[in-house]
C-alpha cells in the first residue's frame, strides 16, 4: 500500500496529476497563515491519496516531479513499505525511513531549491 498526500497550490498551472490505480481518502483546506512564507498561498488544499500496488510507486513519484510547481520549493512526499519518497520538480529522493544520510540529502536539496526549513519536516 502507497499512501501520500500532494497540495493542490503545489502543482504547476495546467499540470495533472492522475497516475493508474490512484484513490482519493480526503481533500481539506486548511488556514496556514502561520506558516505560510512570501509568495506562499495562506490556504492550502491537502489531497491525501493511496494506491494498492507497490510497484506503482515510481510513476507515482514521476507523474509528481512532472506535475509540482519548481518555484518556492514545493514538494510532496509518501510512503511505500518501509521507504519514504519525497518528490520536488524534477526531482525524486527514495530512502529507506530511518535512514538520516538519505532523509539529509532530500533536505539539502529542498534548501537549494527555496523550501522554507520550517516546512522540511515530512515524517517518517
Amino acid at each position: 500500500m502507497i499512501t501520500g498526500y500532494v497540495l493542490g497550490e503545489s502543482l504547476r498551472p495546467g499540470a495533472v496529476f492522475a497516475p493508474h490505480g490512484l484513490r482519493i481518502r480526503k481533500v481539506e483546506r486548511t488556514d496556514v497563515s502561520g506558516i505560510a512564507t512570501a509568495g506562499q498561498p495562506v490556504l492550502w488544499t491537502l489531497v491525501e491519496w493511496e494506491a494498492e500496488d507497490e510497484d506503482a510507486a515510481g510513476p507515482i513519484a514521476e507523474a509528481l516531479a512532472d506535475a509540482l510547481e519548481p518555484d518556492l520549493g514545493w514538494y510532496a512526499d509518501f510512503t511505500v513499505g518501509d521507504e519514504r519518497v519525497v518528490v520536488f520538480a524534477g526531482k525524486v529522493f527514495r530512502y529507506r525511513r530511518g535512514d538520516a544520510a538519505g532523509r539529509a540529502e532530500a533536505v539539502a536539496y529542498g534548501r537549494a531549491v527555496g523550501t522554507p526549513e520550517h516546512q522540511l519536516d515530512w515524517k517518517e
